[in-house]
């Protein structure tokens, strides 16, 4: 077996000066500032996810199962964002006794709109009497309030076509009248920089989205086209099961009793989650 062997002078600790002060080595310096080099490019080179938490799950009523909530917590998910409303103007069978359910057993809640290319501010204001209608009673009530989503993604499978970023904007400053809280923008990295940078998207359209916090899906790698934002805040790596990334245990694909599931990486450790859904969350009135 090669065994490495250290010259001379690094063998010698140290060597006394005349005056019997100690000198360190040379080489000894230049081998630790080597390392620590080393060390501080690793960090640098770390994916976000390492450094984030894969700990929220979204749904809706196209996840049948009865999902396991305290073992999603086991596995280490913080929040569920459940579908709240999809066009044209419906309702997610499944919202409100998802919604008891998570909060009875300790998750985070949050909600989302898949939008389309009808009203927006109808649209709006039908997202948040859905929200508010599901009926909690004072225990069940969540104290973190509900985290606020529109669903910005090409509508391929609902009636009312694809919602434009000026119907987007439209939509986000009823959430934000209504609520004093600009909603979550969901979109895959693609068509964020399709629908943003296209026709009909305007500088002044673009200023406004900023103001909402950003979730991009991309399946493949960690999202690198933000602009206009600085940074995503929530990453869906894998939907509906669909997901390139590697390794496994690092982007699982199912969580609990869900096999095929809709995961999310937050930017930061779970009480930066905590902090960010209640100071982002709307606490509904009654």
């Amino acid at each position: 077996m090669y065994r490495f062997a250290l010259p001379a002078a690094a063998r010698r600790p140290w060597k006394l000066n005349a005056d019997s002060s100690t000198v360190v080595p040379e080489m000894l310096l230049t081998m630790g500032k080597i390392s620590a080099m080393r060390v501080l490019l690793a960090f640098l080179l770390l994916p976000t996810c390492a450094l984030g938490a894969n700990s929220v799950v979204n749904m809706s009523h196209y996840d049948l199962m009865r999902p396991d909530f305290a073992g999603m917590i086991r596995e280490g998910v913080a929040g569920v964002i459940h579908e709240a409303t999809f066009p044209r103007l419906e309702r997610d069978a499944r919202y409100a006794e998802r919604q008891r359910a998570a909060l009875e057993a300790g998750l985070l809640w949050g909600a989302y709109h898949f939008g389309d290319a009808t009203n927006p501010v109808r649209q709006a204001d039908h997202f948040l009497q859905t929200v508010t209608a599901a009926p909690l009673d004072d225990a069940a009530k969540p104290r973190s309030g509900v985290l606020l989503v529109l669903d910005f993604e090409k509508n391929g499978h609902y009636p009312g076509g694809s919602m434009s970023v000026s119907q987007a904007v439209a939509f986000v400053e009823r959430i934000k009248e209504r609520t004093g809280k600009y909603p979550g923008l969901y979109c895959s990295e693609y068509r964020l920089r399709q629908m943003l940078y296209g026709g009909g998207a305007t500088s002044a359209h673009r200023q406004i989205l900023t103001n909402c916090w950003l979730w991009i899906a991309n399946y493949h790698a960690e999202p690198r086209n933000t602009a206009p934002w600085r940074t995503w805040h929530m990453w869906q790596y894998c939907g509906d099961g669909k997901c390139d990334l590697r390794p496994r245990s690092m982007y699982p694909k199912s969580v609990a009793n869900v096999r095929k599931a809709e995961r999310n990486i937050f930017r930061g450790d779970n009480a930066t989650l905590q902090t960010f859904w209640r100071e982002n969350a709307w606490y509904p009135p009654g």
